[in-house]
């Protein structure tokens, strides 16, 4: 009789386009962190993500397990925070975005399971091309960067002639937005960073502390659930400039809805699961409307820019002593305008793309998988 392999029917059941839990023997590993035998056993019978809900009645019925079997299963997951509990109905959410943050953020399993399951995801974030079919689907825009908020407009934005005349800089544009438009705010560690320092490879841009931001009634919910730290206006403001001088893009949804006013990942070149990507060849974070131009009359040379810019793409040519912008990989997340201290470098407004209005995997948004897995 052949054994089944419970771990692979609930990978399957993981896979929600754009994303995807590829047959990989990293993938199983972790999953084998995530959930034991008594746990997984009973998530085999449950739906695939966005097939709805199961409750413990149903999975008595469809697995003949024991009730309290099921339910000790149950719990351990939900106190680890890697199966969504809403009412008394159970699901599942997706592995990447999702249930690596909840994990990471609610750190509720062992310190040996939290290395193990760190180590793990360090890898697959180096190595997105070894796993087929890929994490998430290649061509896919899981987030756009937002521009900093830490110059006035006038010294970091341009509008150029070519692009519409009626194109002005838009909300979705800015992460300026957030502050604008909400008074609750808060800060959670960032992931990506925190199984860095886990793995014993720390980001040397910034630490896990200074992490994603949060704002209006996912700021109050995040402080209520006592996994976020809550900032004032002021606070808030500080603390996004404190993120972009030390070189972190602001990624958003990929949205102009309300998501883009409630999230952002203040993400580093070297961790970030989202930005690590597309220095691979994949699209998961969309280059905003803005190219970076320098003005090589005010330009001192000084090479911060080549020093901050997470994707690399700029470089100093030394024969022709000025610095060198390759566009074909830049994102147009503003760092090295907000890091020139001359003012050298602007945000030229090239070209006018919009967003879809929501951006959305297995039926909900990103913030609405995280809070249903958290809260």
């Amino acid at each position: 009789m052949t054994e089944i392999d419970y771990y692979d029917i609930v990978r399957e059941k993981l896979n929600v386009e754009p994303l995807r839990v590829p047959k990989h023997e990293k993938t199983i590993e972790l999953l084998k962190v995530l959930w034991d035998e008594d746990v997984i056993k009973v998530l085999s019978y449950f739906p695939a993500i966005g097939k709805g809900g199961t409750s413990v009645k149903e999975l008595i019925e469809k697995s003949g397990l024991e009730k309290n079997f099921i339910r000790t299963a149950l719990k351990k997951a939900v106190d680890k925070k890697t199966i969504v509990k809403e009412g008394r109905a159970y699901g599942l959410a997706p592995l990447l975005p999702g249930i690596f943050e909840a994990y990471f953020i609610a750190r509720q399993d062992t310190e040996e399971n939290l290395n193990k399951a760190a180590k793990i995801f360090r890898y697959i974030f180096k190595h997105f091309p070894e796993f087929k079919p890929n994490f998430i689907n290649p061509d896919f825009g899981l987030f756009r960067p937002l521009l900093p908020i830490g110059k006035d407009q006038k010294n970091l934005i341009e509008i150029n002639e070519a692009v519409n005349s009626e194109t002005q800089v838009l909300t979705y544009e800015l992460v300026e937005d957030l502050i604008n438009n909400n008074n609750e705010f808060a800060v959670i560690p960032c992931q990506c960073r925190y199984v860095g320092e886990l793995s014993g490879e720390p980001c040397e841009v910034a630490s896990a502390d200074m992490g994603c931001f949060c704002a209006g009634r996912s700021a109050i919910a995040m402080v209520d659930a006592g996994i976020g730290r809550r900032l004032n206006k002021e606070e808030a403001i500080e603390y996004l400039k404190k993120t972009e001088k030390a070189g972190l893009v602001h990624c958003s949804s990929n949205s102009k809805g309300g998501e883009h006013l409630m999230f952002i990942c203040n993400c580093c070149g070297c961790h970030c699961g989202a930005l690590n990507p597309v220095k691979q060849g994949y699209k998961t974070v969309v280059p905003s409307n803005y190219t970076p131009v320098v003005d090589e009359k005010t330009c001192v040379q000084c090479k911060v820019c080549v020093k901050k810019c997470p994707m690399e793409t700029i470089s100093f040519n030394e024969e022709e002593n000025k610095v060198i912008i390759n566009l074909d990989y830049c994102i147009g997340c503003g760092v090295c305008a907000t890091n020139c201290a001359k003012n050298a470098i602007k945000m030229n407004k090239t070209k006018n793309e919009i967003p879809p209005e929501k951006n959305k995997v297995g039926g909900k948004v990103f913030m609405r998988h995280l809070s249903d897995l958290l809260i």
